[in-house]
């Protein structure tokens, strides 16, 4: 069954695909989903169904990861200027995201979303998402040698409390422990913004990737505190 939107309108625009789009937070919403609008309209005029989409960003997500650990070493000598890694991944991580972006906004336009779709795009991002961890490890590691496996661990468990919750919370029983939806809110949430932390992370391997095992501290505080505070809200509404 087609949506309004194409019914009314023949051919929906940019912005109608935009409209639809699930937030993930203020940089997702201002960058990465208007990108994704764009291909999710070029992917209907191509007569593309959403998983084409959530297969290329699949596919471009672990080309990005495989090209960013094949030369951690190379960069770490010396042999390979970081800014051209760094580039690399700045640009084929933001884009993979709005591929994944354009997947959703695709399906619900053109009403060819489905249970099993949903399924290959939750184990997409799993899969790309664990490519992408594995990166910033690889380059932790060949730029500090001496960097803790138990945080490379940690940092990898961490990172996928960001993906576990996003798909909790879309379900019948989703809750957010801060509702409030000011900009100064907005602005802190950020460091869970998942298109602002592949942006950061990028950057960081752009112009200093041997600081890219403060990254994985930085981001295995800020998800492991999450997670933390996420149990202690659960567990009090569930007691009350």
């Amino acid at each position: 069954m087609r949506s309004a939107t194409l019914t009314e309108s023949g051919r929906p625009t940019v912005t109608d695909f935009y409209r639809t789009n699930r937030g993930g937070g203020l940089f997702s919403e201002s960058i990465s989903q208007w990108l994704g609008a764009v291909f999710a309209a070029g992917a209907a005029r191509l007569r593309l169904r959403p998983t084409a989409l959530t297969l290329a960003n699949l596919v471009l997500g672990l080309a990005t990861s495989v090209i960013v650990v094949a030369f951690a070493g190379p960069v770490a000598d010396g042999d390979v200027p970081a800014w051209v890694i760094g580039l690399v991944a700045l640009v084929g991580w933001q884009v993979a995201y709005s591929l994944d972006c354009a997947d959703g906004q695709l399906a619900r336009v053109t009403g060819q979303g489905s249970a099993a779709g949903a399924r290959v795009d939750i184990l997409c991002d799993v899969a790309a998402q664990i490519a992408l961890v594995t990166a910033i490890g690889a380059v932790a590691v060949a730029q500090r040698p001496q960097t803790p496996v138990w945080l490379v661990a940690v940092f990898a468990g961490t990172w996928m409390v960001n993906l576990v919750t996003s798909v909790m919370q879309a379900g019948p029983n989703a809750a957010s422990m801060v509702t409030s939806t000011s900009l100064p809110v907005r602005l802190v949430k950020l460091v869970r913004d998942y298109g602002a932390v592949i942006f950061v992370a990028a950057l960081v391997l752009l112009f200093a990737p041997a600081l890219a095992v403060w990254v994985m501290v930085a981001f295995s505080v800020v998800n492991g505190g999450f997670l933390l505070a996420s149990i202690a809200f659960s567990a009090r509404t569930s007691l009350h």
